[in-house]
């Protein structure tokens, strides 16, 4: 992300707690993150004004420490960003694995993509490109086979429909029709 401006903002939140506000010429909406350290980082799009973002901020305050507090104090999860060296130990393998499950999925969905690539991610367990490229965290192999399966499906039914509409979450519900459970799942982990 090129950043082009970055201003640190302190706000009060009782905590001490420190918020860097800056701006992205790439980013297209304001963007909230809080961090295990208790950094939080305020993205705002090139055309909205630190004063909006000041505003935001201080509408998220009580969000803002309640989530900070729970961040801090939840165990590490394990989607964090691992080391370089057990990225490519586990690479290859998550490779096979993922495109194993690809193939089986896809006799369900009857989908192409151009190609699939292992990623170090931090946020993400997977993604779809407009392209048609599906992208997965190597840390999959890592969830149980029913979360796994879960998200390479999630990301092949991106391929027919390139948002969460209704109609993208009929073809995931097609495999999983408990598929609000499995992303309550996911989500702390």
């Amino acid at each position: 992300m090129e950043i082009i401006e970055v201003m640190e903002v302190k706000i009060n939140l009782g905590q001490g707690i420190v918020c860097t506000m800056r701006k992205s010429r790439r980013a297209r909406r304001v963007r909230l993150a809080l961090y295990r350290d208790g950094r939080v980082v305020l993205t705002l799009p090139f055309f909205v004004s630190y004063r909006r973002g000041r505003t935001f901020l201080e509408s998220k305050r009580d969000w803002i420490r309640e989530k900070t507090k729970d961040l801090v104090s939840r165990p590490e999860n394990i989607l964090h960003r691992g080391s370089k060296k057990e990225y490519r130990d586990s690479r290859k393998s998550a490779r096979q694995l993922i495109e194993e499950r690809l193939k089986y999925f896809q006799q369900f969905y009857a989908v192409t993509w151009k190609r699939v690539s292992i990623r170090n991610q931090k946020t993400r367990w997977g993604s779809c490109s407009r392209t048609g490229s599906l992208s997965f965290n190597y840390r999959l192999l890592l969830l149980p086979p029913h979360l796994r399966d879960y998200i390479v499906v999630h990301e092949m039914c991106h391929l027919k429909e390139l948002n969460h509409s209704r109609r993208f979450w009929a073809l995931v519900a097609k495999t999983f029709p408990d598929y609000k459970e499995l992303r309550r799942e996911l989500k702390p982990l």
